[in-house]
C-alpha cells in the first residue's frame, strides 16, 4: 500500500471527530474524511473516494441508518470495515450485532489499533465505480421523478433531480428505504412486481405528503438485481384537469375591464391561488402603471414603482417561483408582505409582443405541479392581454391591432366584443337586431388557379362591397379566412334584413376586377340569424347564422338561408334530403376523400384522414356539416360508416402495397355507431376481410361523446383498442371532456379543432388554449394533430408549441381518390429520385 487510507470518521458530534482526528494524526498515513450526518455523506461519496475503513457513531438515529444505507448501497464501500463508538452517556449499548466496537472514552488509546486490525487483509475495491445512468431511465418519461433501488432491502441508490425537488429540505433520497419513502395504498407491501399506477403518498419530512402513482420495472443484469420506481404527482393532473376547465369558462367572461375583476376571482378559485392581481401599463402612456383587478392580499399594496419584480415584469421579463426548488432568489417587499412561497410576475402581451400590463399569481405554500400551474397562468394572461387592449382600444378611440389589415375592417376580436355589447345594449334597450354570417363560394378554388395575391384582391373587393351595402352603424367584419360577418342594427321587420341579404348576394353577383385588368365572379352563402327570437347570446347566434349559412350552400350556394325563419318549408326541405340520403349508398352517390397528415418537422406524409363527401345529383356536393347530422338522426349513419369504413380500408392496403408507405388511416365513428353493438365484430371483420394492418387503422371519436350518452363507451374503444387499432379524440377543445377522463380512453393521439388553430395569429385566447393543449396531451403521453392548418404563420407557431402532426389546406386539400394517389406517385418519385443509384 503505496498511499495514504482513507478513513471515513461519520458522526454528529463535533468533539467525538475531534477526538477521532487528534487519536490518528500522530500516526501520519491515514486520509482523513468526516461527515456529521446523511446529507453530508451523500455529498463526500459522490466522487467515490478510496476509504479502507469507516469509524460510525452507533447512535441507533434514523440519520445514522440512513448514511449507513447510501455507504453500504455503493458496490464499492458494500464490503468496507466498520469500526462503530458507543457513547460514553448512562443507556448508551453496543450494537448487538457487531462485535467491532469500542468506548469514546478509549479512542485515544485503542481506536489506532483497531482500525489497523479492521484493514487487516481487507483490499479496497478498485473498480471504477459504477454509474446506473443510463441504464434505466427507459422506463419512464424524460424529466420524471424516478428513483433506483437495490434489493432485497429496497435501499434507494440514486434518484432524478424531479424526485430531489419533490423532497426538498429532506435531506438526500439516496438511502432511504422504499417502504418509507412511498407507502402504499390498501393490502399493497413492497416489493411490488413490474407494474403501472400503483398508488401511494410519498412521505416528506416536513408533513406535507404528496398523492401519487408508481410504476415499477425490475432491471436484472450483470451489476445485479434493482429496482426503478417513476413516481406520477397526482397534484399535476388536478392542476391540469382544473386549467383545462376553466379555459374552457374564460369565454363566458365579458372581455372588457368590468369583468376583469369577475374572471381573475374565477382564475383564483380554479387554480388555488391566495392571490392574483392585474396591472395595465401601455407602452404609449407615461403614467404609473394602474392595478385593475385584484384578488386576496388584504394589506395596503406599496405603489408601481416601488414593487421591483413588477418593474422587471413589466420590461418583459417573466419571473415564476412556482416550482419547488433552490432556484434563484427574489427578493420583494409586496411578496414578503404578501407571504407568497410560490408566485410567478408574467408581462401581458398584446399580438404584437409589446408589453400592455402585468400579472401576480401566487400562493402561501407549494401546491405542486408548478410547471403545469405556469402554463395555465400563461394561457389565462393571454385572455386578460387581450381584455386590455380593447380597454385601451375604448379608452383611446381607436382599434390599431383589431382591424383586418388587409380589408380595413373589425377582425374577429374587435367583432365579438362589438356583438357582446350590441346584446347588453339590446337586452336594456329591447332593440332586434340580425347577425349574417357570409362565406364566399369556391374561395379556395380561386387561391389554387390564380394565387394567392389574387385571393387577397378578391377579399379586398368583396370587403368594399358588403361595406357599401350596409348603413353606417352596422357592422361588417371578416371573421376569419374567407368569412364575413354582419350585425345589422334596430330592425323593424324581418322582412328588411332579408332585402339587405339579397341585395349583398345580388351586389356578389357582378364581376369582380382584379389589379392586372381580369375579372372574375366569386358569389356567396348567407344565414341569417335574430336576436332576440333565436338565440340570446352571440355564441348561440353566431352557431345559428352559420347553420343557417350551411343550408344555403347545400341549396346550391349563391343564396341567403333565415334560421328556421319557417319551421313547415325547413321540415319540408330536411325530409326530402332524408328521403334522398336513403338512396345514396344504393346509387353511388357517396364518395370518400383523402386529406394528408404530414410530420411537423419534416412536413413528410404520415397518415391521411377518410372524410365522406356525398354529391348529389342535382344540388352537386353537399357539405357534411349539413346531411351527416341528417344520416344520425335517421339511424343511416351506421349503413354509411360502413361503408366508408369499408371503402376506406380497402384503398389504404391498396396504396399500402403499391407504394409500400404504410399510412395511418383515420376514419370518424359517430356516437350512433359506437352504440351498435355489434361495432366491434364488424371492425374486425372488414380489417381481416380487407387485409389491412389493424395497427395501420385510427379510429376517431369526437370530444363531445361521453359515458352519458354512449353506454359501455370505455369499454367499445378498449375492445377496439385490444384489435390493435388506434384511437384519436377528434375535435379537442369543443367539448367538456375531463382529463380524468381523457386519460381513461385508450387514445394515443389528440386532434386539436379547427376552431382554434384557424385563430393563430389572430386570437391570442386561441393561441393560448392551443399552446396549453400541446404540454397538456404531452404531460398525458398524447401525441397531437392540428387540424385546419391554413397559413405559414400557423405552421410556425404549432412547430415551435412542439406539435406532432398537421392537417390542412395549407399542405393539402380533401382529394378525391385518383388525385390522392397521383399525390402519392408524385412523392415517390420525388423521394425516389433523392436515393442513391445502385450500382451492379
Amino acid at each position: 500500500m503505496t498511499g495514504p487510507r482513507g478513513i471515513l470518521v461519520f458522526t454528529p458530534r463535533k468533539d467525538t471527530r475531534r477526538a477521532v482526528f487528534d487519536a490518528l494524526d500522530a500516526e501520519g498515513d491515514f486520509a482523513l474524511l468526516s461527515a456529521r450526518d446523511a446529507s453530508q455523506l451523500a455529498a463526500l461519496l459522490v466522487d467515490a473516494p478510496p476509504l479502507h475503513v469507516a469509524v460510525v457513531a452507533a447512535d441507533g438515529t434514523d440519520d445514522i441508518a440512513q448514511g449507513l444505507r447510501i455507504l453500504r448501497a455503493r458496490p464499492e464501500y458494500a464490503t468496507l470495515p466498520v469500526v462503530y463508538l458507543v457513547a460514553d452517556a448512562p443507556g448508551s449499548t453496543a450494537p448487538s450485532d457487531h462485535a467491532d466496537w469500542l468506548r469514546e472514552n478509549a479512542v485515544g488509546d485503542e481506536l489506532v489499533h483497531r482500525l489497523r486490525a479492521a484493514m487487516a487483509g481487507h483490499a479496497p475495491d478498485e473498480t471504477p465505480p459504477v454509474s446506473f445512468a443510463g441504464d434505466y431511465r427507459f422506463a419512464f418519461d424524460t424529466g420524471g421523478a424516478w428513483v433506483v433501488a437495490n434489493t432485497p432491502e429496497g435501499c434507494v441508490l440514486e434518484s432524478g433531480e424531479a424526485m430531489n425537488r419533490l423532497c426538498m429540505g429532506d435531506g438526500p433520497v439516496a438511502g432511504r428505504l422504499l417502504r418509507e419513502l412511498f407507502v402504499l395504498s390498501g393490502e399493497s407491501t413492497w416489493p411490488l412486481p413490474d407494474g403501472d399506477g400503483h398508488p401511494c403518498v410519498l412521505r416528506r419530512g416536513d408533513g406535507r405528503d404528496v398523492p401519487g402513482e408508481v410504476d415499477v420495472r425490475h432491471l436484472v443484469d450483470a451489476r445485479g438485481h434493482r429496482v426503478a420506481v417513476g413516481f406520477r404527482d397526482l397534484r399535476v393532473g388536478q392542476v391540469a384537469d382544473r386549467a383545462l376547465g376553466l379555459l374552457a369558462e374564460l369565454d363566458a367572461f365579458p372581455a372588457d375591464d368590468e369583468g376583469m375583476g369577475a374572471t381573475a376571482g374565477k382564475v383564483a378559485d380554479a387554480l388555488g391561488l391566495d392571490v392574483l392581481a392585474l396591472w395595465s401599463a401601455f407602452p404609449e402612456t407615461d403614467g404609473e402603471p394602474a392595478l385593475v383587478a385584484r384578488v386576496g392580499g388584504r394589506t395596503e399594496w406599496p405603489d408601481a414603482a416601488d414593487i421591483p419584480l413588477l418593474q422587471l415584469c413589466l420590461h418583459g421579463e417573466a419571473l415564476s417561483r412556482l416550482v419547488e426548488g433552490p432556484g434563484v432568489a427574489m427578493a420583494d417587499p409586496l411578496v414578503e408582505s404578501l407571504g407568497l412561497e410560490a408566485f410567478a410576475f408574467l408581462p401581458l402581451m398584446d399580438e404584437r409582443r409589446n408589453v400592455v400590463g402585468a400579472m401576480l399569481a401566487g400562493s402561501r405554500r407549494h401546491v405542486g405541479a408548478g410547471r403545469m400551474l405556469e402554463v395555465a397562468l400563461r394561457a389565462v394572461g393571454a385572455r386578460f392581454a387581450a381584455a386590455l387592449e380593447l380597454r385601451r382600444s375604448r379608452e383611446q378611440g381607436r382599434a390599431r391591432g383589431l382591424i383586418d389589415p388587409l380589408t380595413g375592417l373589425p377582425n374577429r376580436l374587435l367583432f365579438d366584443d362589438r356583438l357582446d355589447t350590441t346584446i347588453r345594449e339590446a337586452a336594456r334597450t329591447g332593440e332586434r337586431f340580425a347577425v349574417l354570417m357570409i362565406d364566399l363560394d369556391r374561395f379556395k378554388g380561386i387561391n389554387d388557379t390564380l394565387g394567392h395575391a389574387a385571393g387577397d384582391q378578391v377579399l379586398s373587393a368583396v370587403a368594399r362591397r358588403l361595406r357599401a351595402s350596409v348603413r353606417g352603424s352596422d357592422t361588417v367584419a371578416r371573421y376569419a379566412g374567407d368569412e364575413f360577418t354582419m350585425i345589422l342594427r334596430h330592425i323593424v321587420k324581418r322582412d328588411d334584413v332579408q332585402r339587405i341579404a339579397e341585395k349583398v348576394v345580388q351586389a356578389m353577383e357582378l364581376p369582380l376586377g382584379l389589379g392586372d385588368g381580369s375579372e372574375l365572379q366569386s358569389t356567396v352563402s348567407i344565414g341569417v340569424a335574430f336576436f332576440p327570437d333565436d338565440a340570446l347570446e352571440s355564441e348561440a347566434l353566431l352557431h345559428h347564422a352559420d347553420e343557417a349559412m350551411y343550408g344555403a350552400k347545400s341549396l346550391g350556394r349563391n343564396n341567403y338561408q333565415v334560421y328556421a325563419s319557417n319551421v313547415d318549408t325547413s321540415q319540408q326541405q330536411q325530409n326530402e334530403l332524408k328521403s334522398r340520403l336513403r338512396h345514396a349508398v344504393r346509387n353511388g352517390e357517396l364518395r370518400v376523400f383523402y386529406q394528408p397528415q404530414v410530420n411537423t418537422v419534416s412536413e413528410d406524409i404520415v397518415g391521411m384522414e377518410a372524410l365522406v363527401r356525398w354529391e348529389h345529383p342535382g344540388l352537386g356536393m353537399i357539405s357534411p356539416a349539413f346531411f351527416i347530422p341528417l344520416a344520425e338522426t335517421t339511424g343511416l349513419i351506421v349503413a354509411i360508416g360502413e361503408w366508408v369504413l369499408r371503402h376506406a380500408c380497402e384503398q389504404a392496403r391498396l396504396w399500402q402495397d403499391r407504394y409500400g408507405l404504410g399510412l395511418r388511416l383515420g376514419v370518424n365513428l359517430s356516437a350512433v355507431q359506437l352504440m351498435q353493438p355489434g361495432l366491434v365484430g364488424e371492425v374486425a371483420t372488414i380489417l381481416r376481410e380487407t387485409g389491412l394492418d389493424p395497427s395501420l387503422l385510427e379510429l376517431e371519436v369526437t370530444e363531445s361523446i361521453s359515458v352519458k350518452t354512449v353506454p359501455h363507451l370505455e369499454d367499445t374503444l378498449q375492445a377496439l383498442h385490444a384489435l390493435g387499432c388506434g384511437i384519436a379524440i377528434d375535435d379537442f377543445g369543443t367539448g367538456a371532456a375531463s382529463l380524468d377522463y381523457l386519460r381513461r380512453l385508450p387514445a394515443g393521439r389528440i386532434k386539436i379543432d379547427q376552431s382554434f388553430v384557424r385563430n393563430i395569429g389572430v386570437d391570442p385566447d386561441d393561441e393560448a388554449i392551443v399552446r396549453s393543449t400541446i404540454e397538456m396531451a404531452h404531460r398525458l403521453k398524447r401525441e397531437v394533430v392540428a387540424e385546419g392548418v391554413e397559413v405559414e404563420e400557423h405552421l410556425q407557431f404549432l412547430r415551435a408549441q412542439g406539435c406532432d402532426e398537421l392537417q390542412g389546406y395549407l399542405f393539402c386539400r380533401p382529394l378525391p381518390t385518383p388525385t390522392f394517389e397521383k399525390l402519392l406517385a408524385e412523392r415517390q418519385r420525388i423521394v425516389g429520385d433523392r436515393l442513391p443509384a445502385v450500382t451492379a
